[in-house]
């Protein structure tokens, strides 16, 4: 498969597209990626380099890639960290253009806000773009507790209620959602969740809760799970493969006591997981 996608990318260490291609490409997809930003390393350093790139950048770099005749080949598109809303217009562009040269593709929207704990991390605007426009345009879409919390207005106090606004999302849009470091009371104090949902019914997969904090393990997990979406269809076989090789990632970057995702040192748990997890119909 091909896949374009546009998100950040760091010189040193693992999130944006420096998180998400190579994983894909491990799975032996081919990867077009088109970088938001060129810094240095991830901010959550406190310090970092490097610039800014405009929506005008990406139309271009996508425009010389469609000269190329390749876009009919595009199988489906996956966004990230989008930085301004002028941004998030030009993806969203490309995604339109990638499925009027292909019926068949689809868009994948990692709705990047906030995290529990953390709030709302990204500029002014792009909460309220995420929701009213990326939202509505996605084909899939892998938001966190947090950000489904937002994009839906449902407060997630259950497993329960996170299917509810799971559910919720789908109406908005989307009709794959995949529900990401979900953890409600129902939920094990040593354990962590994902949640699939599709027309197919809710999935569930619970892995035991490693004790690492990482950038870029939703970028990964997000692109892990449309390829996986793409090359199955099937949400459930997707979620297992996504969620088994994602903790088998950090728990290697846990043992080694990295505060890097070990994208490359523990690249086999991306084509075949150490330990496998198996979802839940619930």
């Amino acid at each position: 498969m091909n896949i374009l996608s546009i998100q950040s990318h760091v010189a040193y260490g693992h999130v944006g597209n420096a998180s998400a291609v190579f994983p894909m490409q491990r799975l032996g997809h081919e990867v077009w990626p088109i970088n938001t930003v060129q810094f240095s390393n991830h901010t959550g350093y406190g310090a970092w380099r490097g610039p800014v790139f405009s929506a005008e950048t990406i139309r271009e770099v996508l425009t010389g890639v469609e000269e190329r005749g390749v876009l009919p080949g595009c199988d489906g598109v996956l966004s990230g960290y989008m930085g301004d809303p002028a941004t998030g217009a030009a993806i969203l562009e490309a995604a339109a253009r990638v499925k009027a040269a292909n019926s068949r593709a689809l868009y994948c929207c990692d709705p990047v806000i906030g995290d529990v704990g953390r709030g709302v991390f990204v500029r002014a605007g792009i909460p309220e773009f995420m929701r009213d426009r990326a939202i509505p345009t996605a084909d899939v879409a892998t938001p966190n507790q947090f950000e489904l919390e937002f994009l839906t207005g449902v407060r997630i106090d259950s497993l329960d209620s996170a299917k509810a606004a799971a559910e919720a999302l789908r109406r908005a849009g989307p009709e794959t959602v995949l529900v990401t470091s979900l953890q409600t009371p129902e939920t094990p104090e040593d354990a962590i969740e994902l949640l699939a949902v599709d027309g197919q019914g809710a999935f569930r997969l619970r892995t035991p809760l490693l004790p690492v904090s990482v950038n870029g393990a939703g970028d990964a997990v997000a692109a892990l799970f449309f390829v996986h979406l793409l090359t199955t269809g099937s949400a459930a076989e997707a979620l297992a493969m996504a969620g088994s090789s994602i903790y088998g990632v950090l728990k290697a970057t846990a043992e080694a006591g990295s505060r890097e995702l070990l994208t490359v040192a523990a690249q086999d748990e991306f084509v075949r997981p150490s330990r496998m997890f198996d979802p839940e119909a619930i």
